[in-house]
């Protein structure tokens, strides 16, 4: 990755953080500009191979985070911010950021979730009745037991910054790369 792109995605992974862990959103104002300022570098500077590695990486990118967007556990934002740091890093950094920011994510879930301890007793409460009804009935529901309390909002844009600047520096340094994983060399 060159230093101009490489400072343009810090950049944008910055400001984003940042705007999710005050505002706990991160707005279209962030990620579009970041989308296109991927799109118009990579098209400007090596042409339409450019712009199609940026255009995998931006799909790559969406196309992980949509999944748990539907499934209610991430933010719109956070969706089109993994799409932006794929259209910068092509589909190959795409994957390892997104493998590394589940990682971060995963950790700083457990950390909010311990700091909120209440939340987390009334969710492994909701979880071991579930079980229970589960082993009697052979039925799994699963209603979680909130009454009145939140649970804790995690600011994800944190997480995909942490993930993709490790993925980044581990790229550098040649270790933990999966994004082979997308494009093995089959034998013939």
């Amino acid at each position: 990755m060159d230093p101009i792109s490489r400072l343009l995605l810090l950049s944008v992974l910055a400001i984003a953080a940042v705007t999710d862990i005050r505002g706990q959103r991160i707005p279209n104002l962030r990620t579009f500009p970041a989308m296109l300022l991927a799109f118009s570098y990579h098209g400007m500077t090596q042409g339409p191979d450019g712009l199609l590695f940026s255009l995998a990486g931006f799909g790559l990118g969406l196309g992980v985070m949509l999944v748990p967007y539907f499934a209610g556990v991430m933010g719109p934002g956070d969706v089109k911010l993994m799409a932006a740091v794929g259209a910068f890093l092509g589909a190959s950094g795409a994957f390892n950021a997104f493998l590394l920011t589940s990682l971060f994510g995963g950790l700083y879930a457990m950390v909010v979730l311990l700091a909120h301890f209440s939340a987390l007793k009334g969710i492994l409460r909701g979880l071991w009745d579930s079980l229970n009804v589960f082993m009697l009935t052979k039925r799994f529901v699963y209603e979680p037991r909130t009454k009145g309390e939140r649970l804790p909002r995690l600011c994800y844009g944190a997480a995909i910054a942490t993930g993709t600047i490790v993925s980044m520096a581990c790229s550098d340094a040649g270790i933990l790369s999966f994004g082979n994983l997308l494009n093995p060399a089959w034998p013939v």
